[in-house]
Formats: structure tokens, sequence, C-alpha cells
């Protein structure tokens, strides 16, 4: 058994997602503690001219399986041709973002292996064989547990923000080596796509979040986290409890049942801090919480607290943060 790392390539409106810079960062990092290399497969239609990206980022060999077929994602599909690519040559590890296809294929890729699987992980390691440790939380991140893998092929699947992409190295180059999808049978077909409208941030992704909750009175008031987040070029989030209200759609929502989610900031305006909500967001790395009731359950996790009133913090936050964008 090999005991390269492979990493699945995302795309997402022609580039290549920043999941993939930080997984290939990390796949470097610890391919050089055990003498691995580095392979990234990169899937899709029209995606041949993103494998030299993957190159800069540490990817030393790009297989890219190029079809029609591969320009939308489904299940069969995907599955069959990456299961077929590591199985062919003997990957020793695979890994993939938390992502909407990320959490689909991980478990099916690892069945088609016969493969241990860890989900949602935020830390790695490996010794100098390739053995790869994991640090993942659970009990809606009330605790984190380490596993360890007893044999190879390893399966990862990693949250987004758990590493620090590097800065491109435009000096590197991968070997490219072009496959023949096996797509095997496709049993579904997507026959249309809903995309929302706007330049919104993917929550998963942002490196700044701010989320309103149900402190903000009705969804006439969901400007004002909008306005913040505009300012400060971040993502905008929701509670459950609003999304359930019908203020906001289901897409802004992070917890449990909605985006887990790892920004280096986050801002939680009016949330109270229900245990679902907190095993969405508790990773972050710095949380900052506004809310009136000086007991709420936010103030728990939060690293800074201000006890106010949203309708009145908020506009003076976006008013102060503009004012220092300007000079």
């Amino acid at each position: 058994m090999s005991k390269d790392i492979w990493v699945l390539a995302e795309t997402k409106d022609g580039k290549v997602r920043k999941i993939t810079h930080e997984l290939l960062t990390k796949a470097s990092e610890l391919a050089a503690k055990s003498g691995a290399g580095v392979s990234a497969i990169l899937i899709g239609h029209n995606v041949a001219s993103l494998a030299q990206d993957l190159a800069h980022y540490g990817a030393n060999k790009v297989y890219v399986a190029d079809h029609e077929s591969l320009n939308t994602y489904t299940t069969d599909g995907y599955t069959n041709v990456i299961a077929g690519l590591l199985k062919e040559n003997q990957a020793g590890t695979f890994l993939t973002g938390t992502t909407a296809n990320g959490k689909d294929l991980t478990p099916r890729v690892a069945v088609r292996l016969e493969a241990g699987a860890i989900s949602d992980a935020t830390e790695l390691d490996c010794d100098a064989e390739g053995k790869m440790t994991a640090v993942r939380p659970i009990y809606a991140g009330k605790a984190f547990e380490k596993v360890t893998f007893s044999g190879f092929p390893q399966i990862i699947e990693v949250r987004s923000n758990s590493f620090i992409a590097k800065d491109a190295d435009e000096s590197k180059t991968a070997e490219i080596i072009n496959v023949t999808p096996n797509l095997g049978e496709v049993r579904t077909k997507v026959t249309a796509t809903k995309v929302s409208s706007g330049d919104k941030i993917e929550l998963t992704e942002a490196d700044i979040i701010v989320s309103g909750g149900r402190g903000l009175k009705g969804p006439e008031n969901l400007y004002l986290v909008s306005d913040l987040a505009k300012a400060m070029g971040a993502a905008q989030g929701a509670s459950r409890a609003i999304v359930d209200a019908g203020w906001i759609d289901y897409d802004y929502q992070v917890g449990q049942t909605g985006k887990v989610v790892s920004p280096n900031l986050y801002l939680a305006c009016g949330i109270s801090g229900a245990i679902q909500h907190l095993a969405g967001m508790s990773s972050s790395k710095i949380i900052v919480a506004i809310n009136k009731d000086a007991d709420a359950p936010i103030f728990k996790v939060a690293d800074y607290g201000i006890v106010g009133d949203v309708f009145q913090i908020l506009p003076a936050l976006t008013a102060e943060v503009n004012k220092t964008k300007a000079h």
C-alpha cells in the first residue's frame, strides 16, 4: 500500500475552492513527515486548466478526470471515478472537505475501499509510516476525540478553516495525468440547479461571519446584520430560531442542523446560544457575543461579550467599520 496522500480538488464557478488549498497545504506538511507524495483528483468538465493551480499549493501529481457527464455532481458518477482511481493507485490516505459533496462522498468511497473513515476532523497528524491521527469534535462540540487508524487506506473528511492555506508558489509544477473516467452505472440525473442570487460569501469558507438571532425581533431588522457583514466583508449567518420562523432562508443557518463553521471571527448578534447553535460555531477562532441578557449561554463560549442592545450596538459597529475603511 502506497503512503501517498490524495486530495479531492473541489471547484466552484470555474475556480478551485478554498478548502482544497487548505487540504493541499496540510497534505504537503504531513507528506514531508512520512516521505509520501501528494496527489490531487481534479474532477468535472472543462476543469483541466485548473490543474497547475493545485501544483502551486503542493500537489506533485494531478489526476484530471474531465468529462461532460461530470459537469454536475452526482453521487454515483463521482464515487465510481474517485474510488476507482484510489483503488487502482493504492492510495494511502484520501482527504476531502466537510462540504456538501465531501460529506456525501466520504462514507461511500470508504465502503468501496473497505477503509476506515473519519468525518469532520479539525486536526491531523501522522507518524513516519504515514499512519494518521485525527481530532474531531463530538457531543455537539462539548468534547473532542482523538482517533488513530489501524490500517490503510485512510479516508478523512476535514472541516473548512481548520488549516491555513499557504501562499501559492507559482514556481512549482505538477505531473498532469489525464484519465478516462470510469463512470460505471449512474442511477441519478441532475435536471436543474437552483443557485442563490447575488455574491453571497459561502458560510463554511468565510473568515468572518456575522449571525443574527431572535433578539432582532423581526425579519425587517435583519438589515442590521447584513449591513455589518457587508462592511466587514463577512458572510451572513442565522440561528435556527429565525430560520424556522421564516425570517431567512435555511441556507444561512448555522448550527447542528445547519452549517458547521470555523471562521477566524464569529459575531453572534441577538443569539441566546442554544446547544444546537453552539455545536455549529464553537470551533470558531474568536467569538464575540452581543446580547442584552447577561446570563445568555452564548457568553460561556464567547471570547468577548457585549451586554447591550443590538439595535444600538450594530449600527455603531457598522459606522465604525466603514469609518476605518474610509481611512
